[in-house]
């Protein structure tokens, strides 16, 4: 079961909007975090929780997606997540903004994996306007947007595929729009 949840959370681009998430179901997805590893079990992270409508445009607007393929401008109006959770560092209980980073990995994967499990999907966007964004959420000085999750019904198709012979592993989307993700062979990570 963990490797069939693994195999379809995949980075989702585009949403079908008429899918609305709660915030309550995003406080269900963050609450599993409160039960993964934590660095010397400092707990430091919080979450920002977005699901209206005007504020998930903003959010939009100051996250950078797919860099790899920047010509395409993605997400797509019309196709843009249902909400958003942003997390957060809270300084005051530690400033090491390094030491932490391990723990917003494994609160990500565990919160995306919490939403394929419900039918969801998600995007992990690290790539944002900081600044802009701790003024948009209003967060206090001692509270650090780290990354962004984009939270939402998945409206396109994702692919595996194994890396090819020339060892890119630059994902691509071919004319119809699926996006293909290649991955390394379990023999040529395994050393």
């Amino acid at each position: 079961m963990l490797k069939d949840l693994v195999l379809r959370n995949r980075s989702y681009r585009g949403y079908d909007e008429s899918r609305k998430v709660s915030r309550e179901e995003l406080a269900e997805l963050v609450d599993l975090t409160r039960y993964t590893a934590s660095s010397v079990n400092m707990q430091p992270l919080k979450y920002y929780l977005a699901c209206d409508k005007e504020e998930v445009e903003k959010i939009v607007s100051i996250t950078k997606w797919a860099a790899a393929l920047s010509e395409l401008h993605l997400p797509h109006p019309g196709s843009y997540p249902a909400a958003f959770i942003v997390i957060c560092q809270d300084l005051e209980i530690s400033p090491s903004t390094t030491t932490f980073q391990r723990d917003v990995g494994i609160a990500a994967q565990t919160i995306l994996l919490g939403a394929t499990e419900k039918g969801l999907g998600g995007c992990m966007i690290g790539n944002f306007k900081r600044s802009e964004m701790k003024s948009l959420l209003h967060l206090s000085e001692n509270i650090e947007p780290n990354l962004v999750l984009a939270i939402g019904k998945p409206a396109e198709k994702v692919v595996l595929t194994s890396v090819k012979e020339d060892g890119k592993t630059s994902y691509y989307r071919d004319e119809e729009g699926t996006h293909y993700v290649p991955k390394r062979s379990l023999e040529d990570i395994i050393l």
